[in-house]
């Protein structure tokens, strides 16, 4: 299935891009996210399991159990802070 995947902040900057679509046959956020990391090791870093990284499914927080179906946009990004 094809899903869009979006990357934020410093993320963005290891993965080198800000968004791609993906064919990939994860069932889950959490499976994407493996998925990612075994690509390269920029990403193996980025989105290593000990990084707080949140994750959003269509724009709405999730956890790495929520289920993905065909055209789901699933970001990745660091923990927001401002002052």
């Amino acid at each position: 299935m094809n899903i869009s995947v979006r990357y934020f902040a410093s993320i963005r900057e290891a993965m080198g891009q800000g968004s791609e679509t993906l064919q990939t046959s994860a069932t889950s956020v959490g499976v994407l996210r493996e998925e990612l990391m075994a690509r390269s090791a920029a990403a193996a870093a980025a989105l290593a399991h000990g990084k707080a990284v949140r994750m959003a499914l269509n724009q709405d927080m999730c956890q790495s159990d929520a289920l993905l179906k065909a055209g789901d946009e699933v970001a990745f990004f660091p923990p927001v802070t401002g002052g």
